[in-house]
């Protein structure tokens, strides 16, 4: 029979397995399993299943199980901020956070982006400016993950001069960064900024990729930007990235803004990606405001056939 540090390291495996899948199913069957087994009250692996309960968006059962552990890590701390964040549930993470603080808990690099997330979505910029200094006092801010989220933060809360100013003091960017940058600008109307931002990057020799073409393609569509819209959809295979969902939801949007819905039309029908709820949305917003009418029934009946199928 195996030993208990012997059954251990394989069931951290399957609990990894559960947290990169999010197969709530494996999960619960997996639990069982660690009852039965009598390995379920061991620290580290209360740990990984609290985090795979997290995961999986089942926070009741992670934040019940959480009350139970007799040890509080930050490694349980951060899973939970993270998942309430991820679910933008954002006072909740900052509750979390609050009581990690209580608690006399050590943060890490891994603590303050969903922290920083949180207060993004919250508009709190002034809980965000005193999270700005903990990442500078503990080292944390030539960490990728959270400038990021930093500017992010500043971004969503209006300042975007201090998100500007936090990207052009970063010595090394990715293309999250570009891509934060981008969209901040684009949340606030700055259409040029942003094509000008994009050119920047692709001059330099950054990666550009599908999330940064997304902010592109946005911009110009609530720029009227057409042609340039569509100049920048033609290039992406230029730059590696394969036009997903979102591209060409921007595109349908774009166009549809425009008024010329016959070409979003076309752009639907080539289309070799299942449409989704916003990008239905899109096309039929468009034909409603430009009285599309024949575009319309025809839109409906491609619904129709993707829900059937």
């Amino acid at each position: 029979m195996p030993t208990l540090q012997a059954t251990i390291p394989f069931y951290s495996s399957l609990l990894d397995a559960c947290i990169s899948t999010k197969s709530l199913k494996s999960l619960i069957q997996i639990h069982a399993h660690l009852i039965t087994n009598g390995i379920y009250h061991h620290h580290f692996i209360r740990s990984k299943l609290i985090s795979a309960y997290a995961s999986c968006a089942q926070m009741r059962q992670a934040t019940l199980l959480f009350s139970f552990a007799n040890r509080q890590s930050t490694f349980l701390f951060n899973s939970l901020i993270r998942a309430y964040a991820s679910l933008n549930l954002f006072s909740h993470a900052l509750s979390f956070f609050r009581r990690m603080l209580c608690a006399n808990k050590p943060i890490d690099r891994h603590t303050l982006p969903s922290v920083l997330k949180s207060c993004a979505g919250l508009s709190a910029l002034r809980l965000g400016l005193q999270v700005h200094g903990i990442v500078l006092v503990n080292g944390f801010v030539s960490e990728l993950s959270n400038s990021n989220a930093l500017i992010n933060m500043y971004a969503k809360c209006g300042d975007l001069i201090g998100a500007r100013k936090l990207f052009d003091g970063m010595p090394v960017k990715n293309e999250v960064s570009w891509a934060t940058m981008m969209s901040a600008y684009g949340m606030h109307g700055k259409v040029g900024e942003v094509l000008i931002l994009f050119e920047s990057m692709v001059e330099e020799g950054n990666r550009v990729d599908a999330v940064c073409l997304t902010a592109v393609l946005s911009a110009c569509s609530h720029g009227g930007m057409v042609e340039k819209g569509k100049e920048y959809f033609r290039m992406m295979e230029r730059f590696g990235v394969k036009p997903g969902l979102e591209h060409y939801t921007c595109m349908v949007d774009m166009l549809g803004r425009a008024g010329r819905v016959d070409e979003a039309e076309e752009l639907v029908m080539r289309m070799e990606i299942k449409p989704d709820e916003a990008f239905w949305t899109a096309l039929l917003g468009a034909c409603r405001i430009h009285r599309e009418v024949v575009v319309a029934e025809r839109v409906a009946k491609k619904i129709h056939g993707s829900w059937t199928e």
